[in-house]
């Protein structure tokens, strides 16, 4: 299992919307709202590494109202 947690920057007035979105999809186990720099927290799950990226490019990243997203794998040390 593959945890990951990304940071997104929305459009102003978008924020409900691509929580909403977020919530839509399976990978994502929970999600925060934020001030300041970004808007949005998400955690993420995936079986692998790859599945996790190809996951947030495909489905977080074309979210509409997302301007930007950072993101931080997590791995087991």
């Amino acid at each position: 299992m593959t945890t990951g947690f990304v940071l997104i920057v929305t459009k102003t007035g978008f924020e409900r919307k691509v929580r909403e979105a977020l919530d839509a999809l399976d990978e994502v186990v929970h999600r925060w709202g934020l001030f300041g720099k970004f808007d949005v927290l998400a955690r993420v799950e995936a079986d692998s590494e790859v599945e996790l990226t190809t996951m947030i490019v495909n489905n977080i990243r074309t979210i509409e109202g997302i301007v930007e997203t950072r993101t931080l794998i997590g791995a087991v040390i």
